[in-house]
């Protein structure tokens, strides 16, 4: 015999002794990691989902911030009135007439079309260094603010898939088609 053999013996003896797993004790651990690996992936689920929902609000507030603070915050701002005359892709013109001191009559300004009517006369702000003007008043605001309500109404669609959270979905988008069918309303 070989010296070496019997050193061995002993360690593969040892090895075989040792009790293996028991079937229980495996599909525990398997359970245990198949929790962690879905604990992981919903997770991700629920920050991604969250992140595309606030992204998308604040790009509804963004869009609408760049008309909106002109037409509620009308204080020391240029205001009149203006008589569409001129209607011609998106946008119409007309003659702009002042009603508060330090405002200048203007010739021609430019209003969105989808805000005003051929051959009606509106309240208007004048947006500062330009020759546009936005509506005031209920229609001006409503108008302004469109943009967040159709965010509100993607945002509510990813809450509801993404975070699976229904009763928050179906206020945004309740929220999302008030505002916008408000503003088609007044408008």
């Amino acid at each position: 015999m070989i010296p070496a053999m019997p050193a061995a013996a002993p360690a593969a003896a040892r090895r075989s002794s040792r009790s293996p797993r028991s079937p229980r004790q495996a599909r525990t651990a398997a359970r245990t990691a198949r929790r962690a690996s879905f604990a992981a992936l919903r997770f991700g689920r629920v920050v991604t989902m969250g992140a595309v929902a606030a992204l998308l609000l604040i790009a509804g507030v963004w869009a609408s911030w760049s008309s909106a603070p002109y037409v509620m915050l009308t204080k020391g701002r240029e205001r009149g009135t203006v008589e569409v005359t001129h209607c011609a892709g998106e946008t119409c013109t007309g003659p702009y007439t002042p009603l508060t001191p330090g405002s200048k009559a203007r010739d021609r300004v430019e209003v969105d079309a989808v805000a005003v009517h051929k051959g009606r006369t509106y309240d208007v702000v004048v947006k500062p260094g330009t020759d546009r003007v936005l509506r005031s008043g209920p229609a001006g605001v409503l108008y302004a603010w469109a943009p967040l309500g159709g965010a509100l109404l993607l945002a509510s669609v990813v809450v509801a898939g993404g975070l699976r959270l229904t009763r928050a979905a179906w206020v945004l988008a309740g929220s999302g088609v008030a505002l916008l069918t408000a503003a088609f309303v007044v408008l």
